[in-house]
């Protein structure tokens, strides 16, 4: 029962992917159907059409917990994919040049440089105002920041394996490079790459919320935590339930993946760049 805090990070994140993957089978709710009727109820209030709008309703007489729950939905699934995508590019990008060195090593470093040079918000937001907004959008605009950092992990380690014995005896005797990196290199970058996947997650649901409160993230169609907050910031004296109930569900799973992320970074993130 010692340290029993130190799970409580784990309990918020399973309830978050549970509301996250059953949202349509929890809530009776449309996010996105408005009822002047029922507008800016407080929390606990019953609806017109019947039941209880649990967390309230906002301007429009949508239901609050409806837009959270399918927030938190939109939010699991855009971190997930911005992550993956991140990772694969940067992790192929950082391999491949710290193993080489050379030319592509040169070309990597150089690339970051010019990235880093631009705030990383910055760069999301002119991407993100460029295009149509859509999920997919919101996603690439995301993961042209968030591989760089997988890019100097995995650089990192690959120019600390590639001179190993081992390594060199798998070139000597002739084994093909894409499996010496897939079977010698790679997995030694797995710990790092996971902790730092956790981190990236967080700053990822982060930046959608702060794009969409912007709004310049998901199109109005789609429920974000984001807009949700947006939409109440006009009433925060009056219904201080709209912005803030959402606000505190991104809280809290911002701050249970960053403290997972660094007992992952603790334990087997060492050569974690940020």
């Amino acid at each position: 029962m010692r340290r029993w805090w130190r799970r409580i990070p784990y309990a918020v994140l399973v309830v978050f992917a549970v509301v996250g993957g059953l949202g349509p089978l929890l809530i009776e709710y449309d996010p996105v159907r408005a009822s002047l009727a029922d507008r800016l109820l407080s929390p606990g209030s019953p609806v017109s059409s019947g039941g209880t709008a649990w967390f309230g309703t906002d301007a429009l007489g949508r239901d609050v917990l409806a837009q959270v729950v399918y927030g938190a939905r939109t939010s699991v699934i855009i971190g997930i994919a911005t992550v993956v995508a991140a990772c694969v590019i940067g992790a192929a990008v950082g391999t491949v040049a710290g193993y080489f060195r050379g030319w592509p090593d040169t070309i990597l470093a150089r690339g970051i440089d010019i990235l880093l040079a631009f705030p990383a918000i910055l760069l999301t937001i002119v991407i993100a105002g460029a295009f149509e907004r859509s999920v997919l959008v919101v996603v690439v605009a995301l993961s042209a920041t968030a591989w760089i950092s997988f890019a100097r992990v995995t650089r990192s380690v690959a120019l600390s394996i590639r001179e190993r014995a081992w390594v060199d005896a798998a070139r000597v005797l002739g084994v093909p490079r894409t499996f010496i990196l897939l079977r010698h290199v790679l997995p030694f970058a797995a710990g790092p790459v996971v902790a730092l996947a956790t981190l990236e997650f967080a700053l990822v649901v982060l930046a959608e919320a702060g794009l969409s409160f912007l709004g310049i993230g998901l199109p109005n169609s789609a429920v974000s935590w984001g807009q949700t907050i947006a939409n109440g910031k006009e009433y925060l004296a009056t219904a201080w339930w709209i912005s803030t109930l959402p606000g505190i569900a991104l809280s809290l799973l911002i701050i249970s993946i960053a403290i997972l992320g660094d007992q992952l970074t603790a334990r087997y993130g060492r050569g974690v760049v940020r």
